[in-house]
């Protein structure tokens, strides 16, 4: 099952790159502090905001910003999962899995 698919995003971020020469900069060490960074400025368009008005955010001037943060945390992810090798969709997939068995439904 294809649950993600960065192939189109990571091969696009690389380009990006390579026409600037930032490969040099694109250490997964470099790149999960880069990765962090754009997760809490994210975190920052919520802070101190109520539960409702976190609910409301798309609908509030704070939108754009959204999703701006969320397009650099998943250019991000996908520079670092480009550079590690990581096969996401294999990760998630994995992921999913494991939380089934660690989180069972209460009906089961």
């Amino acid at each position: 099952m294809k649950l993600i698919d960065i192939t189109g995003l990571a091969a696009a971020a690389a380009q990006f790159a390579d026409e600037r020469a930032w490969h040099k900069y694109h250490s997964p060490k470099n790149l999960a502090m880069a990765l962090s960074v754009e997760a809490a400025e994210l975190v920052e368009i919520f802070q101190w905001s109520t539960e409702d008005e976190s609910r409301a955010v798309m609908q509030s001037d704070e939108a754009d910003h959204v999703r701006q943060e969320l397009a650099d945390i998943a250019i991000y992810l996908a520079q670092l999962c480009n550079v590690m090798k990581v096969d996401l969709n294999a990760a998630v997939e994995a992921k999913i899995v494991m939380n089934a068995r660690k989180y069972p439904r209460p009906d089961a």
